[in-house]
C-alpha cells in the first residue's frame, strides 16, 4: 500500500460515497485510476466498503461494551452470543476480561433483560461486567492511515 492508497482511504472514510469523479482529483489521480485503485484493495482485501448504521437513528436507545469473564473456551461464548441481533460484534481478549461484545437494545430495560437472560446464562459464562454508554451525537470510525 503506497501513499496514493493511503490518501484514498482517507478520502473514503470522511465520505464513502464519494464519487469517482471527485476522488481522483483529490487523490491526485483520474477518476478511473482511482477507482483500479480502490478496487484493487478491495480484491486484495485490503479494504471493505460497508454501510454502518446508527444504532440512535434506527430505534435503539441502550448501548453498551459488556466484558465477559469465561470458564472454559471464550470461542464458544462468542459464537453464541454473536447468534442474537442485540450483539453487534464479539472479539476475543487477553487480561481483565477473556471476552468483549457490544451491544444494542432498544430501552435500558431491554439491555437489563438481555444481560440477565441471555448472556449470563451461556455456558461458560463465569462474569459479566456491563459498562453502558449513551451517543449524544452521531459518531464515524476513522482509522489513522499511515
Amino acid at each position: 500500500m503506497d501513499e496514493i492508497d493511503r490518501a484514498i482511504l482517507r478520502e473514503l472514510q470522511v465520505d464513502g460515497r464519494i464519487p469517482y469523479a471527485e476522488l481522483g482529483p483529490k487523490v491526485g489521480l483520474s477518476p478511473s485510476a482511482a477507482r483500479l485503485r480502490l478496487q484493487r484493495m478491495i480484491d486484495a482485501k485490503a479494504v471493505q466498503v460497508v454501510g454502518v448504521t446508527d444504532p440512535m437513528t434506527m430505534g435503539q436507545q441502550a448501548m453498551a461494551l459488556l466484558g465477559l469473564r469465561v470458564d472454559g473456551d471464550p470461542r464458544a461464548v462468542a459464537d453464541e452470543l454473536s447468534r442474537h441481533d442485540e450483539v453487534v460484534y464479539t472479539v476475543l481478549t487477553s487480561g481483565g476480561f477473556d471476552l468483549f461484545a457490544e451491544v444494542v437494545c432498544a430501552q435500558p430495560r431491554d439491555l437489563l433483560d438481555f444481560i440477565n437472560d441471555v448472556v449470563r446464562p451461556v455456558e461458560g459464562v463465569a462474569a459479566v461486567e456491563n459498562f453502558p454508554y449513551f451517543a449524544i451525537h452521531t459518531h464515524r470510525f476513522l482509522w489513522h492511515v499511515d
